[in-house]
């Protein structure tokens, strides 16, 4: 006969470590870092500049924001300034409200651990000898 699972299965809906926002198309470092250089700028940032707030390589950078504007999270614009290409981008308004939806539950999570990390101070539990 198997073993019993040490939890039961719970439904999602009432799994209160399950944090069903964190959305993984943000939730990848270089992503999170663009997401974040993008909200804190309100005008559009150009390709340079996203490049040295967060330290990626062009490739890097170019295969991130493909993914970004894919998911409908950013804008790119490519143009010129005078004679000379000027790749620039922005947040979309849905990006922007997916990405205050998301850091809602970075928040959560980040309290969730503080508590948890809070209740584990105590007094270690003695081990049977």
């Amino acid at each position: 006969m198997p073993e019993p699972a040490p939890f039961a299965q719970v439904p999602l809906g009432q799994a209160p470590f399950a944090y069903d926002g964190l959305d993984r198309v943000m939730h990848e470092r270089a992503r999170l870092s663009l997401l974040t250089s993008l909200a804190a700028h309100p005008k559009p940032l150009a390709f340079a500049d996203l490049k040295q707030l967060c330290g990626l390589t062009d490739g890097n950078l170019s295969r991130h924001l493909g993914v970004l504007e894919e998911a409908g999270l950013v804008e790119i614009h490519k143009g010129y300034e005078g004679r000379r290409p000027l790749t620039t981008c922005r947040l979309t308004q849905a990006g922007r409200e997916r990405f205050v939806a998301y850091l809602a539950v970075l928040e959560r999570v980040v309290r969730d651990a503080a508590e948890a990390a809070r209740q584990g101070e105590g007094e270690p539990t003695p081990r049977p000898a």
